[in-house]
């Protein structure tokens, strides 16, 4: 077993054996060794590189030694799915050690988090916004961590998490050693890396380049048409497990909902769902209880299935570079896989833009039978409400005189918070004030 070469601990390589790994990836044969050695390391490397084995393993061979109780090492993720993966690998791996690990993310009770972090752990896998909150509340306790991991930095950064993570930062002891990895590396990106690495090995696996068993293809369609192109699809598609990605959650809700009324074993995977429904349909996609998950980026980034045989981009992606990570999902451990993407006259550019990034064009395809000439349908005017009439502005007096009509029409002829107004023509045989204040005084100089 190759993985001897990085002398790790026997516990830690007793963990490996019982995961079967045989060999080590290229992620983790260039960054195991500098890990090890305590360095800083920034990683660029796509879902599916083995790039969580590459920072769990040395941290289980040096937390092996050392303080039990306390949270000596700290990873951040962006999803409660990759959370909850990375602490399977962490358990998994380090079953033999001992050592404890704990999810922190929202969606869930708080309560059973504070109770383990009370018992002690040495491992937490976090996302940002419920480790803040434990981090303000004073019940977690970072004054001894020692190795900080941001995993999939670039989609913390388009979550909005930056804010988050640098409010943690500020936090946590300034001698430590910091593992950042991400699936690419925006400037932003590469900016935070410059402030919180120091010295950092830089390492990158592969160009960003697609698996070479992926066969890709264009569908050209209008936006009306996307779902009935996409049932005809699949019901001439011979497909084994599909993931589709969508752009908005809500999306891929509704496009979730329609495969289900379809016939097909659907589901959806998107903020918006309860952390036990987002469990259930990744597990379910992962066993086959569904041949079809429809997901968004940010949502998909927990999804490790090796067995995908379709990527379907209902919409696509905003950078070459998310694009090559959505259908890297497919074509895995030598398998063939295809990758579809519907477009429509919109997307030119971004066509351009990926192939431009692959080197190649893309094949344009159409499906034979299908009408790609039915109109958009009108909007449905049933419900709508007529068109607003032009209504001249008041001049005061109206307005003044409009609203004492709405007062005698309310109950007891009177507005309850104004005074009572008299007729108009008791008013007039009324002295006005500075007439009444004249009759006094010349009743004083008599």
């Amino acid at each position: 077993m190759q993985f001897k070469k990085f002398n790790l601990h026997p516990r830690v390589a007793a963990g490996i054996a019982a995961a079967g790994y045989a060999a080590p990836t290229p992620i983790q044969d260039q960054a195991i060794p500098p890990v090890l050695a305590g360095r800083d390391v920034m990683g660029l490397a796509q879902t599916g590189t083995g790039k969580t084995a590459a920072f769990t393993l040395p941290i289980l061979h040096r937390l092996e030694q050392g303080e039990r109780g306390v949270v000596r090492a700290l990873i951040i993720a962006p999803t409660r799915e990759l959370a909850d993966q990375i602490n399977d690998a962490v358990t998994g791996l380090g079953r033999q050690t001992r050592l404890r690990s704990i999810t922190v993310f929202g969606g869930v009770s708080v309560n059973p988090q504070i109770d383990k972090l009370k018992r002690g752990v040495e491992i937490v896998v976090a996302c940002p916004g419920r480790l803040l909150d434990h981090i303000n509340q004073g019940t977690i306790d970072l004054s001894r961590l020692e190795i900080l991991v941001l995993d999939e930095a670039d989609q913390m950064f388009d979550m909005g998490f930056l804010p988050d993570i640098r409010r943690i930062l500020a936090k946590l002891p300034r001698q430590r050693q910091t593992l950042l990895f991400s699936a690419t590396m925006p400037v932003e990106i590469r900016g935070l890396a410059r402030e919180i690495l120091r010295n950092p090995v830089t390492i990158q696996v592969g160009d960003t380049a697609p698996p070479v068993t992926v066969t890709h293809a264009i569908y050209p369609v209008e936006q009306h048409l996307k779902t009935p192109l996409l049932l005809e699809l699949l019901h001439h598609t011979d497909t084994e497990s599909v993931l589709i990605f969508t752009r908005t959650k809500h999306r891929a809700k509704r496009l979730g909902e329609q495969l289900e009324k379809a016939g097909y074993r659907a589901s959806s995977l998107q903020g918006n769902l309860s952390q036990n429904r987002r469990q259930a349909a990744l597990s379910g996609f992962r066993d086959g209880t569904f041949q079809i998950l429809v997901a968004t980026d940010i949502a998909a980034r927990g999804i490790d299935v090796s067995q995908v045989s379709h990527v379907i981009n209902y919409d696509i992606p905003d950078t070459p570079e998310a694009y090559i990570h959505r259908i890297g999902r497919t074509g895995r451990a030598s398998r063939s896989g295809d990758a579809f993407t519907m477009v429509t006259t919109d997307d030119s550019v971004m066509v351009r833009t990926i192939e431009k990034k692959l080197g190649t064009a893309l094949e344009r395809r159409t499906v034979e039978g299908f009408d790609y000439n039915v109109p958009a349908p009108q909007k449905d005017r049933e419900f709508a409400r007529p068109p607003r009439q032009h209504q001249p502005r008041k001049t005061n007096t109206e307005a003044k005189t409009a609203s004492q009509g709405d007062s005698s029409n309310k109950p007891g002829g009177h507005d309850p918070g104004s005074r009572e107004r008299k007729p108009a023509h008791v008013q007039s045989a009324l002295p006005s004030r500075p007439a009444k204040r004249h009759a006094r005084r010349a009743t004083r100089a008599h």
